[in-house]
């Protein structure tokens, strides 16, 4: 397994330009959710979900999106256990990352989800929402959920410098 190194926050700052957009990923095993933010890096939006068939057809979807909405950089959402250490599906993530990096230079950051799936569900319980609906839109709202809280946390490294 090759290495990959991954960004940081603090070094997707530089990237910024008025006209690029961050975006972020919900990584399942069934689908992908994706969400962008907006051009300013102010708020995400869920964008679409894909459905996943096989490594190769994932990647290029994901690549036709990281192009058509200039994409500067990748929030991912990695699953930590509750005591923080890396189970079977972060290592799936870096797996998935490493293959995205041998075609695609996008720097992508790794961003702590514990309980963003959980966190996305209960809001969508309290509007109402039918299980067949919650099922269709919950990974790309927790794509939006994961990169919101990595925008939050550009936005407030900015105002402490």
């Amino acid at each position: 397994m090759k290495i990959v190194s991954f960004s940081t926050l603090d070094s997707l700052s530089p990237l910024k330009n008025g006209k690029n957009r961050l975006m972020g990923i919900d990584l399942g095993s069934k689908t992908i959710g994706i969400s962008t933010s907006d051009t300013t890096w102010f708020i995400a939006t869920p964008l679409t979900l894909i459905r996943r068939t096989n490594t190769c057809n994932d990647l290029n979807a994901l690549s036709k999106i990281i192009q058509e909405y200039e994409v500067a950089g990748i929030v991912i959402g990695y699953p930590l256990n509750m005591n923080g250490t890396e189970g079977p599906q972060g290592q799936k993530i870096k797996i998935f990352i490493e293959h995205f990096s041998e075609s695609n230079p996008t720097p992508i950051v790794l961003w702590d989800e514990r309980l963003s799936t959980v966190a996305v569900t209960k809001t969508l319980l309290k509007a109402d929402m039918s299980r067949k609906r919650r099922s269709e839109v919950v990974d790309k709202m927790a794509a939006s959920y994961i990169l919101q809280g990595a925008l939050d946390y550009l936005r407030r490294a900015q105002s402490n410098v």
